[in-house]
């Protein structure tokens, strides 16, 4: 099984920045899709910043301009920048990879983001 390992959570204050990672047991260029979600306490999980193999990076709108996913290929990892953090930004975050070729989906533990008020 493929096993994705997030790290990078905590505890911020509101304006404060992070930044999340998640290093893959397989590379990340057999994945069609990286992507981060997040779920908050009485929420549904939702789809913050994903990563197609080939194309430009596509966000939520309520992040647009304060987070960016990224790729380091050297250390196979993961990365979301998050800025300018928000007390709704406070959630679990997910780290998932998606391969079309078997429509297989693997995701991540989940690390806390917390952003106090």
């Amino acid at each position: 099984q493929v096993h994705l390992m997030e790290s990078g959570g905590g505890l911020v204050q509101p304006g404060g920045s992070l930044r999340l990672s998640c290093t893959p047991s397989e590379t990340i260029f057999s994945f069609n899709v990286m992507a981060w979600y997040r779920q908050a306490p009485g929420n549904q999980r939702e789809l913050v910043a994903r990563r197609l193999r080939f194309g430009s990076p596509d966000y939520a709108d309520s992040v647009k301009g304060r987070f960016a996913i990224s790729v380091d290929n050297a250390q196979n990892t993961l990365y979301l920048q998050m800025n300018s953090l928000k007390p709704e930004d406070t959630a679990v975050y997910y780290c998932n990879a998606f391969r079309t070729s078997t429509s297989e989906d693997y995701w991540g533990r989940g690390t806390q983001v917390t952003v106090s008020s």
